[in-house]
């Protein structure tokens, strides 16, 4: 029987602390070759602060995990039995279901993108009132014209003058009203 992937429900914002745990107990258990990665689903976010730009790590599906294992009982019991703050596997707890290699790879890739490129942590729709929180243009409002998500900017109609005047931003200059 192969590996397969599994999602794990975990309590929300403990799922690193159950990766580590899990991986203490599979180790301690001599069972390393019955189960694979652990990953929990985060990629990088930029946003300003303070006028500066932060970049941070973001849980994409908060509370879930994905599991490599291969699924036997011991297996089961190694991650569901005594072990806290785990919740169960998603679906049919006893027989859980295994993800296929589409959405494992569609997740997995999400991953891999959100580490080498960080996303913004806002996005943006036409037609929005926004507030220029950063730049030369810092504490003008507009409205969102055109939204460019492949570059992470933003066309904002700013007021100058009394004049509708486009200027394109980077969506970290820019915040909600």
């Amino acid at each position: 029987m192969a590996k397969q992937w599994y999602i794990l429900q975990a309590h929300s914002g403990f799922e690193e602390k159950v990766k580590l745990t899990l991986e203490d107990r599979i180790k301690k258990d001599g069972l390393e070759d019955f189960f694979g990665d652990i990953l929990v689903p985060t990629e990088q976010v930029v946003e300003m602060v303070k006028g500066s730009r932060k970049t941070s790590s973001k849980k994409f599906f908060p509370g879930y995990m994905l599991i490599n294992m291969e699924l036997t009982d011991e297996t089961w019991h190694t991650v569901h039995e005594n072990m806290p703050r785990v919740v169960g596997f998603v679906g049919d707890d006893r027989n859980p279901m295994p993800l296929s290699d589409e959405e494992a790879a569609k997740i997995i890739g999400r991953i891999q993108e959100g580490s080498e490129r960080p996303r913004p942590k806002v996005i943006f729709d036409v037609g929005e009132n926004v507030r220029v929180i950063d730049g030369p243009f810092s504490n003008f409002q507009g409205v969102v014209d055109e939204v460019f998500p492949d570059k992470g900017r933003v066309r904002v109609m700013v007021s100058i003058f009394g004049r509708e005047t486009p200027v394109e931003l980077e969506f970290v200059q820019v915040t909600n009203t």
